[in-house]
């Protein structure tokens, strides 16, 4: 994707959260997802976000999803509806992003997108916070923000996961909105789009999980293209993993 770096940190980043926020071993969550190409799967968005993707790509993603049991398979907004139909009967959930990429749309806008994506079939959908209001003081506008569509997703029995796009964020301003994303409802942190000027690092990953410990999951996104990249963001915290390098990965896995 575009302007993410393909070098990545492989240093493991071990963290245990026992405080207030509750305790998420990553130690034994990253040792038992590693275990085997099934559970590796199983935390992967197989992912297809890219502006000139086909029909035929976003229904060959789904055959993906559908044959590795990942996650969710995430696709754009306009291609909901035909990843549900090519993913019925599966078991596999159709994930989404709005808000995207750059988080600047009205509050309303993203609240009647949420409504219309999970009326769609869309059960994973990944909102872009307000970044410049984060960064002007509006706290209480970013979290009515991520609240109004937390409420929706939440009624339809959907899940919401808040990207914070860290690689713009000062570490201060990383802390305030995780702590207003899981103040909405947030399901997932998650920590970039991987359209902006850097993805995911261990380093963020490790600090949104402390900040979240169990109280919600931490997605690492951006820039994952290998296994060595994939087992940094779970030794870090991660518990759910954005890639479209998701099948090369667990065939790095299966040749290990």
């Amino acid at each position: 994707m575009c302007g993410v770096s393909t070098l990545m940190t492989t240093k493991a980043v071990a963290v245990e959260v026992e405080n207030d926020n509750g305790f998420f071993d990553t130690v034994a969550f990253s040792q038992q997802t590693l275990s085997n190409s099934h559970t590796l799967a199983a935390v992967f968005d197989h992912t297809l976000l890219k502006p000139d993707a086909t029909r035929d790509q976003v229904i060959r993603l789904c055959e993906e999803a559908a044959q590795y049991g990942f996650a969710c398979a995430m696709v754009n907004p306009t291609w909901v509806s035909t990843a549900h139909t090519a993913l019925a009967g599966t078991g596999v959930p159709v994930g989404t992003v709005l808000g995207f990429p750059l988080g600047a749309s009205l509050s309303v806008s993203k609240r009647e997108e949420a409504v219309e994506l999970v009326k769609l079939g869309a059960h994973d959908l990944d909102m872009v916070l307000n970044i410049g209001m984060l960064k002007s003081g509006m706290t209480d506008r970013v979290l009515q923000d991520i609240r109004g569509v937390v409420e929706v997703a939440h009624e339809a029995g959907a899940i919401i996961k808040v990207i914070l796009e860290t690689c713009l964020l000062k570490v201060e301003e990383k802390l305030r909105a995780s702590e207003l994303a899981i103040s909405a409802g947030a399901d997932f942190l998650k920590t970039s789009t991987g359209f902006s000027t850097g993805g995911a690092t261990p380093e963020d990953v490790a600090l949104l999980r402390g900040v979240a410990g169990s109280r919600c999951g931490v997605k690492a996104s951006g820039g994952i293209r290998s296994l060595a990249d994939a087992s940094a963001m779970l030794d870090a915290g991660a518990n759910r993993i954005g890639a479209s390098a998701s099948v090369t990965i667990l065939r790095e896995l299966g040749q290990g």
